[in-house]
């Protein structure tokens, strides 16, 4: 076992598969990773470009390679020293393909009689199994009987013993499931779902026998010695997240075991989960605050307060997307006198629960789960007194059937609600609309940063883009340029506003940024996001029902950056004149993130300049020639500047994970390194035992206020110390320091 010291996330999908993937191993290698962290490698539904869609959890995706795949990634990781981490779903599998997924195959067709009818969460009481897949009521018509099954524009669904004869639709009317228009899936579906996702079906994991059978191929690489760690998919949505943490680590041992878990701002992992710490949502929230001005939030002001859009995107969620779920709860408790009512005092509580999930008293400082609980009652029972009084002891009793699966309902409020409604609603200042943000919260001051870096768990994951990050971690350094521009920046998008009006100020401000903040973007690429962002805020038009109106007028704005000569102009200047600070804050953040406490990991591409957005986006293909010839030409001597090329960004990355890898001596501590001189505020310092990290923030005020001075020093002990990306010789002055790179990485030369 190969303990972890770094990681880089690789997106293994079909047509980048096991082999491919293997590859990678001499870049790896030579980039100064430990460990390749790679996508889901369970089998997948077929064509799956993410794999979070596992549809037979006892194969390796047979797409990717299957196990002999497998087996090939390892061997050739290995022989370079490298290790395996690999990301795993344990909350739910993908049931889009009926035919692809034998569990769920065998429940359709033989319903609560199927020896898998236990792996899913089906709330049978409702009737049969509801499947949303219709595109009306009426296209029931539509069925259509090939041999022992029944068709719909593509889909497959078993047909079940001496249940033939009549009309397709006869037939439909006499099987364990029943097909209804897609629209009902978020009030008519009977089974728990990933989120408010109904091609993902919940599994009861909870359940140990279905444990063993869905974690038997997982469980088999680690004995084999095929990989060294595991990330856990959302680990909120499992009935008891605990009690599953604790039977894999025990099924694992002592490998390293990350879950995404998102953590509110200042909320603490649960102290009873034995993990190594989460995938490090909380450091990305750290790290890019620190190079945003805190001074500019008046400069900001929001059209309504955070609070406000957050409790209006989780009542939605919780009444509309989770309708189903919110039925559900309110059944488990049949004396309720009103339900209609007690559904809309259940939706309430959730909305006013300020995390993600609450875990009564399971973990955590002891009662703060309850606490937390019961703070959302008070706040709904203004509300609802009468159903709020009623509920309180259900709620608060973590045996109860409703307490424990209104936790599970919170998750998905929260995720729904909040990442993908009001962080598309909210938007004065996207740079912190993140995954685990707080965007109330404007920037991290250097005080706050270093106080929460010295005590960052230090097996946790540290990482500035995922897959599921908003916008990636480059657009996020060059939108908190905008910081440091705000008279500028709201005179130029009000210029551009008053000409291409779209009627929804908040999408406009959403757009403005994306676009300066990713320019130069493929058309395509700004209008895929843009419909996606658009839909997701369910504001002026929604993926239900679309408003093609508003969209036409939308994408019409989107081609006039391209084709209006004014827009396209002056979009260019603007994003041009912002880039080389972004630039800078990009390297800035990448090193600290890099160096700092914690298990850093590098999103797939990352190492150069990227201008991803949400995905899909973010599974673009990545160049990995380019990234190899760039990396040989650095190790062969070349110095780059500072350019579009993102050369500079592959030398601070390699350089910084290679001392990592080779000298882990250097990295067994944490405290600040103090700046003098009237220009102190814009450093940022810290030795971590040897190896000293120092960058630059607001770039923009720095060269307003003339620059460095010969009176701008870092307060070092005795060295001589050398530069680590330059070679460079001495540290305590800063404008000799930053003579080439706004980044320093200092470690004592010997003497």
């Amino acid at each position: 076992m190969m303990p972890v010291t770094s990681t880089y996330r690789v997106q293994v999908r079909p047509d980048f598969d096991l082999d491919r993937t293997a590859e990678l191993a001499p870049y790896l290698s030579a980039l100064g990773v430990t460990h390749l962290y790679s996508a889901p490698l369970l089998a997948a539904t077929p064509g799956s470009e993410h794999g979070y869609d596992v549809v037979d959890p006892t194969r390796t995706n047979p797409e990717l390679g299957g196990r002999p795949g497998l087996e090939r990634l390892a061997a050739a990781l290995r022989r370079l020293r490298l290790g395996l981490v690999v990301d795993i779903v344990p909350d739910h599998l993908g049931v889009s393909r009926p035919e692809a997924n034998p569990a769920w195959w065998s429940v359709l067709h033989d319903g609560r009689s199927s020896p898998y009818a236990d792996w899913f969460d089906i709330d049978w009481a409702r009737g049969k199994l509801t499947i949303p897949v219709l595109g009306s009521a009426e296209a029931l018509d539509e069925l259509t009987i090939a041999g022992d099954e029944l068709h719909y524009s593509g889909h497959r669904y078993p047909i079940a013993p001496d249940t033939s004869g009549g009309s397709p639709r006869d037939v439909h009317d006499r099987q364990h499931y029943r097909l209804v228009d897609w629209r009902l899936g978020n009030s008519e579906v009977n089974y728990r779902r990933f989120v408010a996702v109904s091609d993902l079906a919940a599994l009861r994991v909870e359940d140990e026998a279905v444990f063993h059978a869905t974690h038997a191929e997982i469980l088999s690489w680690v004995a084999d010695g095929l990989v060294d760690g595991l990330r856990v998919d959302h680990p909120d949505g499992l009935r008891d997240p605990a009690q599953y943490l604790h039977r894999l680590r025990s099924a694992i041992g002592p490998r390293w075991l990350v879950v995404q878990k998102i953590l509110a701002y200042a909320e603490a992992l649960p102290a009873d989960w034995p993990v190594d710490g989460t995938t490090g949502y909380d450091a990305l929230r750290l790290v890019g605050g620190l190079f945003i001005d805190p001074d500019a939030k008046p400069s900001f002001p929001p059209r309504e307060p955070l609070h406000q859009a957050v409790l209006a995107g989780k009542r939605a969620a919780a009444t509309d997307l989770l309708a189903t779920e919110l039925t559900r709860l309110v059944r488990l408790e049949p004396g309720l006198v009103n339900a209609r009512r007690a559904g809309a005092a259940l939706a309430e509580i959730a909305a006013q629960l300020p995390v993600y999930r609450s875990y009564l008293a399971r973990g955590g400082r002891p009662g703060s789960g309850r606490d937390l609980i019961r703070g959302a009652l008070g706040h709904a029972w203004q509300r609802y007194p009468v159903e709020v009084d009623a509920l309180t002891n259900a709620l608060l009793d973590e045996d109860r059937e409703i307490a424990i699966r209104f936790q599970q309902f919170t998750a998905a409020v929260m995720a729904k609600g909040v990442e993908d409604t009001a962080f598309y609603r909210w938007n004065r200042f996207i740079a912190v609309n993140e995954v685990g943000g707080a965007p109330d919260r404007f920037g991290v001051a250097p005080a706050e940063f270093h106080q929460s870096a010295a005590t960052y768990q230090d097996t946790s994951m540290t990482t500035l883009s995922t897959h599921d990050t908003k916008r990636g971690e480059d657009v996020r350094a060059r939108l908190a340029v905008l910081s440091e521009l705000a008279p500028a920046w709201h005179d130029q998008a009000a210029v551009w506003s008053a000409r291409y009006p779209l009627g929804d100020p908040d999408f406009e401000s959403l757009l403005w940024q994306t676009a300066v903040g990713t320019w130069p973007i493929a058309r395509e690429r700004l209008h895929a996001y843009a419909e996606k962002a658009a839909r997701e805020a369910a504001t002026s038009t929604t993926w239900a029902e679309p408003n093609l109106v508003f969209e036409d007028r939308m994408h019409a704005v989107i081609d006039a950056m391209y084709d209006d000569d004014y827009l396209s102009e002056t979009l260019t200047d603007f994003a041009a004149e912002i880039t080389p600070a972004g630039w800078s804050n990009s390297l800035g953040q990448k090193l600290v993130q890099l160096t700092m406490p914690g298990v850093p990991d590098v999103y797939q591409g990352s190492e150069l300049w990227d201008n991803w957005l949400v995905d899909p986006d973010t599974r673009r293909p990545v160049d990995f020639t380019e990234r190899a010839d760039l990396l040989s030409d650095l190790d062969a001597g070349m110095l780059p500047p500072v350019d579009a090329t993102g050369a500079a960004k592959l030398l601070v990355t390699s350089r910084a994970l290679r001392l990592r890898r080779d000298r882990p001596d250097l990295f067994t501590g944490y405290a600040p390194v103090r700046a003098s001189g009237p220009n102190a505020q814009h450093v940022v310092a810290f030795d971590r035992g040897g190896a000293i990290t120092v960058v630059t923030r607001l770039p923009v005020r720095l060269a307003m206020a003339g620059g460095w001075t010969a009176d701008d020093r870092l307060d070092l002990h005795d060295g001589p110390w050398r530069d680590a990306l330059t070679g460079a010789s001495g540290a305590r002055d800063i404008a000799k320091l930053f003579g080439r790179y706004p980044v320093a990485l200092l470690v004592r030369e010997a003497s």
